[in-house]
Parts: C-alpha cells; structure tokens; sequence
C-alpha cells in the first residue's frame, strides 16, 4: 500500500511535466492570432485566479498572512511569465532543455538553504541529465567532436535560464510550505504569473518595447485562452500534490520529462527537429529522471518492508 501510495506523486508530477510540455501549443495558436505572450499569461492566469477566488474566497486571508506565499507568488511570476514568453518566440525544445538546467539550481539551494546534501547518486544522474542537456544545445552545424559550451544566444535563451532558476526557487519553497493547503498556494502561483505577465506588458506596450500589441478585440483567439488556462489548473493541482512529497531533487529530475514531450510534440507538428544528438540527449535526460523515479519507489519499497526499530543499538 505504502508504495502504491508512494507511486501516486510520481504520476502526478509525470502529468505535469507532460502538460507542460505541450503548453507550447496554445501559446503559438495565441501568437499566430496575435496575442503576445506576455498577454496570453495574463489572460490565462487572470481566469485561474478568478476560479479560485469563486472557489475559495477565504484564500486572500491565508495569503496574506504568510510571508513564504508572498515568495512563492514572486518566483513563480517569473517562472511563469519568462517560460512563456520565451516558448511562445523562441526554439520550443531549445528553451525547454535550457528550463531543465534546473536540477543544478535546485540542487545548489537545498544545499545553501537546508543543508540538504546531495548523494553520489543523485550527482551522477544530475550529470547525465546535464550531459543530455549539452547534447541538446550544440549547434547543428558542431560535428560530434566539435561540442562546445551552450550559452544563451538569444533573448528567449536568457528567459529560459531565468525561468529554470526560478522554478528551481518555487520547488524549494514548495517543499518549505508543505504544511500549507493547496488553495493558498496555488492563489499565490497564479496571482504571481498574472500580476508580473500583466505589469510587463503593459509597460512594454506603453514603451513600445519588443512588439507587444495589444490583443485584438475579435478574433478566435479566446478559446486557446480557455484550453492554457485549464492547461495551467491542471498542472499546478498536480505539482501542489506532488511536489511537497519528495524532495526538490526528485522533482527537478522527474520534471525533466516535459523535455520529451515537448521535443516529440514540436517535432510531429513542424516547429521543431529531431536529429540523431537530439534524441541521444534526450534519452540521457529522461533516463536520469526515470532513474530517480525508481530510487524513490525502492526507498518507498524498503521503508514499507523493514521491521519496525527495537531502540537497541547495533
């Protein structure tokens, strides 16, 4: 039972990591219509937040009472608001593997911030991760034996990395709130994404930085509005479940599956590409999170079958 139990946050968190792989979708749907990505956040997060005010009014008070929530609601903005942007005019497999440098990040905070060591273990599946990662970002024209460091070459190359290092931010912050229920939490991750999205938008459309036009006033473009906004509920009740019961370092690794998703998505609808380093890096990436899955559930597996200590050293 106890590992049934202890398999139910993993599935969890694989649903969100494949919705999140698809989120690319709608947002390209809301851009060929129009509708930046910046506004495309702030519409879709505005809908989410008033979901759930409708649901749990109350909710303003509890968040308003907790400083952490105040902290998670600024994290998660950035998150949130720098991902889609980027993913709505940048490369889609490019700034989702620069997203998933985010084992790093997490890994160096729960070591600064809780003393949380990192094991041999999760090191080495880290580094295959990141050694995918690589793989991933070399430039096309790099034969095998030119790789080179990938850095940011573009502005959603900078955005994906912030956003990276700050999900890495929200999940430490998860795992602090987790005696917190789920409604504040969540009242903080969307007010977040949407107040940040609409202060940036607006104030880059007043200056006319970066192209960003107000949405049109007709147009089909409301429905893809609706399918991100459920979209981002679906994940985020997922990531609330999950994320509090396992540590920042599983969820950065099992999180890294969104990058098949979105790689073998973008490929089957023709804004992306699969060659042979691509699939390569992505195998070692969603290795290292199948792998850390499987620790967790033999830890899980052990903890359920060893008898219970006597108090007797030795």
């Amino acid at each position: 039972m106890k590992q049934r139990t202890a398999a139910l946050p993993i599935l969890a968190i694989a649903l969100n990591a494949m919705l999140w792989g698809l989120s690319w979708w709608p947002l390209h749907q809301l851009r060929d219509r129009g509708v930046h990505g910046l506004w495309a956040t702030f519409l879709s997060y505005m809908l989410t937040v008033a979901v759930v005010l409708l649901w749990r009014p109350r909710t303003v008070v509890e968040l308003a009472g907790n400083r952490w929530l105040w902290l998670l609601m600024v994290v998660s903005g950035i998150t949130n608001a720098c991902f889609n942007w980027a993913i709505s005019t940048g490369d889609v497999v490019r700034v989702v593997l620069l997203l998933y440098l985010m084992p790093v990040w997490s890994v160096l905070l729960t070591w600064g911030l809780s003393g949380e060591r990192p094991g041999l273990f999760t090191l080495l599946r880290i580094a295959l991760a990141l050694v995918g990662v690589m793989l991933v970002l070399q430039p096309a024209e790099n034969a095998w034996n030119q790789l080179v460091l990938p850095l940011p070459r573009s502005l959603p190359d900078g955005l994906a990395l912030i956003s990276g290092f700050s999900f890495a931010c929200a999940n430490v912050l998860l795992n602090r709130l987790g005696n917190v229920t789920a409604p504040p939490k969540i009242l903080a991750m969307f007010s977040g994404c949407m107040l940040l999205s609409g202060v940036l938008a607006v104030t880059m459309w007043q200056l006319g930085i970066g192209q960003v036009q107000l949405p049109p006033a007709l147009g089909s473009w409301y429905g893809f509005v609706a399918i991100a906004a459920l979209q981002l509920v679906i994940c985020n009740l997922c990531l609330q479940y999950g994320a509090p019961r396992m540590s920042a370092n599983t969820l950065a690794l099992l999180m890294s599956l969104e990058v098949l998703f979105a790689a073998v998505s973008s490929a089957m609808l023709g804004v992306g590409t699969l060659d042979a380093r691509v699939l390569f890096g992505g195998v070692l990436v969603v290795g290292a999170a199948l792998l850390e899955a499987y620790d967790h559930l033999n830890s899980a597996r052990l903890q359920a079958t060893s008898p219970p200590h006597d108090g007797l050293a030795g």
